[in-house]
């Protein structure tokens, strides 16, 4: 059964173009710090605003997704581990890319089938094999993670789960944090080194409009990280946009001066990725480790050969 286009394919066009700069702004010796590319989050939420599709049940969401998982890549995880993709498959294992780079397209005696191609075509058809979302065993529930590290033989390294509420701030703001504080239980509890975290995402409006419910949120946000038990986030950002009329045409902004400095997605990016370095090897995450600390270091990847 061929797959068809799934709810993604609409960014596919933004994605393409998004360029993977390096997002660490400090010198060798200094504190690490990120500079999340803002400016790539606008253009994929303007996706699903100019199509008047802006709500927290639909597009809107996935853009969120999108944005994290390109954050990654910026920050030197590689396509084949960092998921959703900005291209389908959205989960390609690593150990399946490795088995399609190395397939010859030509094969003797058939020049009319393109070999390599033709695999590649039914694995991306396969959801079992290729699903479009990543779902892991958490302790006591199955989670789909929205963002997500992981490969065969580590297992996952970094879940991210995403939220957006556009209206009804404080009416909706205690089933947001019920449904975050088990799913940062259910993880945690399964995955205790895994870097986990949660990103929450308002419309701006919300200071206008229920200036008491953006301090609850504030106050919600800190209290969902963990606090030495095991059982809260490894960090938590908030991210508020908006945007002045739905519909073609519309752009998007992110309001960044409202939100505390510790719950930046800066800030929020460098601890997740401090928490993947600082549990496994030096010889694991090279690329990442090498801009997180300004230098080159003198080890290479492991089964860096692998990708040829």
């Amino acid at each position: 059964m061929v797959r068809g286009p799934d709810k993604l394919v609409p960014f596919e066009p933004v994605m393409d173009f998004l360029a993977i700069t390096d997002p660490w702004v400090h010198d060798i010796g200094d504190p690490p710090a990120y500079q999340a590319d803002f400016s790539a989050l606008e253009k994929l939420l303007a996706v699903p605003v100019q199509s008047g599709a802006s709500s927290e049940s639909g597009l809107f969401p996935k853009g969120i997704d999108l944005w994290l998982s390109y954050e990654l890549r910026r920050a030197g995880f590689s396509d084949y581990e960092t998921w959703p993709r900005g291209r389908q498959p959205r989960v390609l294992p690593r150990e399946l890319a490795v088995l399609l780079e190395r397939l010859p397209n030509k094969i003797p005696g058939h020049p009319g089938l393109k070999f390599r191609d033709e695999v590649a075509k039914r694995i991306a058809d396969m959801a079992a094999v290729t699903p479009s979302e990543a779902v892991v065993l958490g302790r006591a529930y199955d989670k789909q993670v929205d963002v997500c590290i992981a490969r065969w033989e580590r297992g996952p390294e970094l879940l991210i789960s995403t939220k957006a509420q556009l209206s009804s701030f404080g009416k909706n703001l205690p089933n947001r944090f019920e449904e975050a504080y088990g799913d940062a239980a259910n993880l945690r509890a399964r995955y205790p080194l895994a870097a986990v975290g949660y990103v929450f995402v308002q419309r701006a409006t919300i200071l206008r409009d229920e200036p008491d419910a953006f301090e609850r949120t504030v106050d919600m946000m800190r209290k969902l990280r963990d606090e030495g038990d095991g059982t809260g986030y490894t960090a938590t950002g908030l991210v508020l946009v908006d945007w002045d009329a739905a519909g073609p045409g519309a752009t998007v902004s992110v309001v960044r001066n409202a939100v505390p400095q510790d719950l930046v997605v800066d800030h929020l990016l460098t601890r997740l990725v401090q928490q993947v370095l600082r549990v496994t090897p030096v010889a694991h995450h090279v690329r990442v480790r090498e801009g997180y600390e300004r230098r080159a270091l003198a080890v290479g990847e492991v089964e860096e050969s692998d990708m040829i």
